[in-house]
């Protein structure tokens, strides 16, 4: 391909990611108007996020290793086109259930979409410095997706109707997957066998479902209870039954030969903790500044612009350190970058805050470090894996993100409810007082799962291969092996 054809096909696959991003957020700030309009309990209206993130997180890895075996172009394009059924039955729902069937579906072709897109990227840009930058694009609008899903949501909510939060998609999928065939090549895994692991497949679906349900429901149900933990063992059981499937099978879904690399092992450990400690930022701030600043949904959603600038800008300084440094400290300086923000959102006030005073400069603070981290871990994710590798690789660190986001966010909610709560029971009527307090607890646990993070990318991704990384970049010569 022609320099010019890449960049054309970055734009579609980057177009593609901020939809699939944008719509694990988007949806937040029409939840009162989406409760109202199809009587939604308040118990059953978080499974609206739910289902998405549910089907999401279980379905990554299939979707990863079904590009490189059925074709990477060929599973990008179906899953596009799921994805846009579904924004669009959403949208026409008249019920509680058809509207979460709906986003458990768009959670399928997300969950297609996603590690198809990104397994492209790294089977059509040349490791090095062209591959940072396309990678430097990709993390910019991954990164933005989350606050711009917040401002989008706000915007549609208020001048149109919640339910264009999920129409705004469907044009856009059916362009992209119309153009996909002109603008992308396809490409799937050269390997001796193409036949299908489907054990592996039911066994690591159901099982990462499982846990990311039970993740979710366990603030509703309680982490001590007796649903949360047969959950978890169950999920448990499962997972350990795809490995077993898997060290026996023939042409296995995923090959445990992949976690020979140090470096992706430590990348995909990192992702999960940068998915525990950023993705529950959006859903705190956002219920700050409406619960607590009294922020309309317009002007929350709004208030997330300078953030999405922020994240982009960042985005592209990384790909330009990671050519210079190598992605290790350029990790680990954006994860001290969230710790540093989500340290100073714990200092938030009850009464008297501002967005200006209180809000602008931690988000701002935490966004860079965002910008800053996801373009290396993604870098790192893929860094010694082999052609037939890519999706599978793709599948694996977005997996950790979205469980890292689900664990996340329920420790979290767990943390601020329970503070919450014992500001109530010592005899406090403040509210506003009540709820900051849990949201600064949140916060500042967010802040350590980020120093956790920047730890573990020291001791647990190679210096070799990220000093590699750099100079093949920055020689445009050929990679040495990854660390093992």
């Amino acid at each position: 391909m022609t320099p010019r054809a890449k960049n054309i096909a970055l734009a579609l696959l980057a177009m593609t990611q901020f939809v699939v991003v944008i719509d694990a957020s988007i949806v937040n700030i029409a939840l009162p108007s989406i409760g109202k309009a199809l009587k939604f309990s308040q118990a059953d209206l978080s499974w609206v996020v739910n289902a998405y993130t549910l089907t999401f997180g279980g379905f990554l890895l299939l979707g990863g290793r079904l590009a490189d075996l059925m074709g990477r172009r060929r599973m990008f394009m179906v899953g596009l086109v799921l994805f846009s059924f579904a924004s669009l039955a959403g949208g026409l729902a008249q019920s509680e259930a058809w509207l979460i069937a709906a986003r458990a579906l768009q959670g399928m072709g997300a969950a297609i979409v996603s590690p198809a897109a990104l397994s492209i990227i790294t089977t059509t840009f040349a490791d090095g410095e062209e591959r940072n930058r396309a990678l430097g694009v990709w993390g910019a609008v991954a990164g933005a997706g989350g606050a711009a899903g917040v401002l989008l949501g706000g915007v549609l909510t208020s001048g149109l109707s919640w339910r264009w939060v999920l129409f705004v998609n469907v044009p856009i999928g059916v362009l992209c997957a119309g153009l996909a065939p002109r603008l992308l090549l396809e490409s799937h895994a050269e390997v001796e066998s193409r036949s299908f692991d489907v054990p592996g497949a039911v066994t690591v679906t159901a099982g990462l479902a499982l846990l990311v349900y039970a993740l979710v429901d366990a603030v509703n149900v309680g982490w001590g209870s007796t649903a949360t933990i047969a959950k978890i063992a169950g999920a448990l059981v499962l997972l350990g039954i795809f490995l077993a499937i898997e060290k026996r099978q023939r042409a296995p879904l995923m090959p445990l030969s992949i976690f020979r690399l140090r470096t992706l092992r430590g990348a995909d450990t990192v992702a999960l903790l940068i998915g525990m400690s950023l993705f529950s930022m959006f859903f705190f701030v956002s219920l700050y500044m409406q619960q607590v600043l009294h922020f309309s949904a317009l002007r929350a959603g709004l208030s997330y612009l300078p953030l999405a600038i922020a994240i982009i800008l960042s985005a592209g300084a990384a790909s330009f350190g990671v050519t210079r440094f190598g992605f290790k400290p350029v990790l680990v300086a954006g994860l001290l970058f969230v710790a540093a923000g989500l340290f100073w959102f714990s200092k938030v006030p009850p009464h008297g805050g501002t967005f200006a005073a209180d809000v602008l400069g931690p988000s701002i603070l935490a966004a860079i470090g965002l910008g800053l981290s996801f373009v290396p871990v993604t870098i790192a994710a893929v860094t010694g894996t082999r052609p037939h590798e890519a999706g599978l690789a793709s599948g694996l660190v977005n997996t950790a993100q979205q469980v890292g986001g689900a664990l996340g966010l329920a420790i979290l909610a767990t943390v601020a409810n329970s503070r919450t709560k014992s500001i109530f029971h010592g005899g406090s009527h403040d509210t506003a007082l009540a709820l900051t307090k849990g949201f600064e607890r949140a916060f500042l646990v967010g802040s350590g799962f980020a120093l956790i993070g920047a730890l573990l990318t020291v001791v647990l991704i190679s210096s070799r291969d990220s000093r590699a990384h750099s100079q093949v970049a920055r020689e445009g010569t050929s990679a040495p092996a990854a660390a093992l």
